[in-house]
């Protein structure tokens, strides 16, 4: 209905009308698919641009072949490869993996003047693996 009172109006054919807002349409598509190219595109100069520099970041960071990292052990304060080392889950501290025991971890903590010892099993950490 609106079609034919739009083209008795303009004193066209009902085609006509239908054709006109059809192109108008595929305008509009083809208007929007170009402007989300164009974000698109420079989003991906960007990360181009992002990904170059963490790369060369990378090359220099290689370059300096630092060697692991190491933490000093509070018992005989002798630096302790990180191969060696693990994380308590629970309490959160670095520790030597002991053969013996599995690397069970023994932690003390202290609360109101009263003291509470426990064990518990500490996962491997990935550079121990």
């Amino acid at each position: 209905r609106q079609k034919e009172a739009l083209a008795s109006q303009l004193k066209l054919r009902p085609r006509q009308v239908e054709v006109w807002f059809q192109n108008r349409r595929a305008r509009s598509k083809l208007k929007q698919t170009e402007m989300e190219f164009q974000y698109l595109k420079r989003w991906f100069e960007f990360l181009t641009k992002q990904n170059q520099e963490l790369q060369s970041e990378v090359e220099e960071l290689r370059a300096l072949q630092v060697g692991p990292p190491t933490v000093i052990s509070p018992h005989s304060r002798e630096p302790l490869p990180a191969s060696t080392l693990t994380t308590c889950p629970r309490c959160e501290r670095v520790s030597p993996i002991s053969s013996r025991g599995a690397g069970l971890i023994n932690t003390t903590t202290s609360t109101n003047n009263t003291s509470t010892t426990s064990a518990h099993q500490s996962r491997p950490s990935s550079a121990a693996a």
